[in-house]
């Protein structure tokens, strides 16, 4: 959470004149309904079900940027088929500035009504090693701005990938 996925991911579909798909947008999109209201009514189980099937289509998408929720590499399915499909960039952010970039937002179902340092922390001590595990690349996004990331991962991209995604 708060490393720039969406943001970054949408630079660099840009810049590739690329397709960007956030995981959670399409979910929303399908659903009619938010990803916290999703949590809320279905559990964090019945969200990632969604989440498993709309990461299984959008890999099959040719020339596409996605970026997924952070909780996406909990799940083997996942992790093999981004691998399997396509170039896979790990936005890292350290702790401090995920507290920093997540502190006014609403929309994150996992930090609601909590300790968001405490809660970062926990996600972090557990996904950080999938992410790696499955991750082509590792950009540290700490003090980095998105267009210069987008720049920076754009000339490290080798030309033949015709796709990209980008986990948290």
């Amino acid at each position: 959470m708060g490393a720039g996925k969406s943001t970054v991911g949408r630079a660099l579909a840009e810049l590739l004149q690329y397709e960007f798909v956030d995981s959670d947008e399409e979910i929303e999109r399908r659903t009619g309904a938010n990803v916290s209201w999703i949590f809320e009514i279905e559990g964090e189980n019945g969200f990632r079900d969604r989440e498993q099937q709309v990461i299984a289509e959008l890999v099959e998408r040719e020339r596409v940027v996605i970026a997924t929720g952070g909780g996406a590499v909990m799940r083997d399915a996942n992790r093999e088929v981004l691998r399997s499909k396509g170039l896979v960039v790990y936005l890292y952010a350290s702790l401090r500035e995920q507290v920093r970039r997540t502190g006014n937002s609403q929309k994150r179902p996992l930090l609601a009504g909590k300790n968001r340092k405490s809660v970062l922390s926990e996600l972090m001590r557990i996904r950080d090693p999938l992410y790696r595990e499955v991750s082509d690349l590792v950009m540290p996004t700490d003090n980095r701005g998105a267009k210069k990331l987008a720049q920076h991962l754009r000339a490290q991209i080798p030309s033949e990938s015709p796709e990209v995604s980008s986990p948290k």
